[in-house]
């Protein structure tokens, strides 16, 4: 398997953007981010600033989310947010453009939280329109648009990954967009309750993207009782040939012990890919 570092949750002692470069000096060759910036159209200085410090560390940026808002205020995303639609659609266009400089082609879309005064329908007719502009304008780089279900978020609505199918299921019936897949995220999924293995087994090798991180308390693998390497051995065995997103609370000191002990060595190893490559979403959604 190949990992790839979440440096807007990991290595939380360091500056965000001398995130890669720790990344690097780990051994690491790919890096992950939710949305880097305060605003949905930061200025070009800002937008220059966070490649170079990718590119100058010598990793690629494999995956990145849209504007989700607000997260340290309970924010979870545009997608479906009356009133903010302009916002996102602009973001798009940033997101897209960040994605074709620097090769990256997974754009995470959160969902977004159910707003007092508007109906759950309101919400879900403009998620869809939202997804469908989304998937559009990444197709045009080769782009996939991932759907998250989370966890501690209490007015977010996608909370199993069934609740993620069928919202991607209808966007595919109504607009025929067809570049949008599942991002399960074992660590949410857990703690929401959802039965991870039987997701596994049914849509594995749908998977647009996997992520982890142990329960309780979002640490690293081995710092809880979920069976993450069970999960990631199964979802490889049933077509899952993309990377594993490692979205774990860490320090850089002890941010990859649980690998280092794995291999036996100081400096923690990119891993070689699997040698039959499956090209994720190959399966249809339900």
């Amino acid at each position: 398997m190949t990992y790839s570092v979440n440096c807007s949750i990991m290595l939380e002692d360091l500056p965000l953007l001398a995130r890669p470069a720790a990344v690097k000096a780990a051994g690491f060759d790919a890096v992950e981010f939710w949305w880097p910036f305060a605003d949905s159209v930061p200025g070009d200085a800002e937008v220059d600033r966070f490649e170079r410090a990718i590119t100058d560390a010598g990793v690629r940026l494999t995956g990145l989310n849209f504007n989700a808002g607000d997260m340290p205020s309970g924010e979870r995303g545009l997608v479906s947010w009356p009133g903010r639609e302009a916002e996102f659609r602009d973001n798009i266009d940033v997101v897209a453009g960040i994605g074709e400089r620097l090769g990256c082609t997974m754009f995470n879309a959160l969902y977004g939280n159910r707003q007092d005064g508007h109906s759950p329908e309101a919400h879900d007719e403009l998620a869809v329109r939202n997804l469908a502009a989304a998937a559009q304008a990444v197709g045009r780089i080769g782009g996939t648009v991932l759907l998250e279900p989370v966890s501690g978020a209490p007015s977010y609505p996608l909370r199993t990954a069934g609740d993620a199918l069928r919202v991607l299921a209808r966007v595919k019936e109504e607009t025929a967009a067809d570049n949008l897949r599942l991002l399960a995220d074992f660590y949410h999924l857990s703690v929401n309750g959802d039965d991870v293995d039987a997701v596994i087994e049914a849509h594995a090798a749908g998977f647009g993207h996997v992520q982890i991180a142990d329960s309780p308390g979002r640490g690293a693998p081995g710092t809880g009782t979920l069976p993450l390497q069970r999960w990631i051995s199964r979802s490889r065995e049933l077509g899952y040939a993309g990377r594993v997103g490692l979205e774990y609370k860490a320090t850089t000191a002890t941010a990859f012990d649980w690998l280092r002990a794995a291999t036996g060595r100081t400096r923690v190893p990119e891993p070689a890919a699997p040698a039959a490559q499956v090209t994720p979403g190959s399966t249809e959604m339900p």
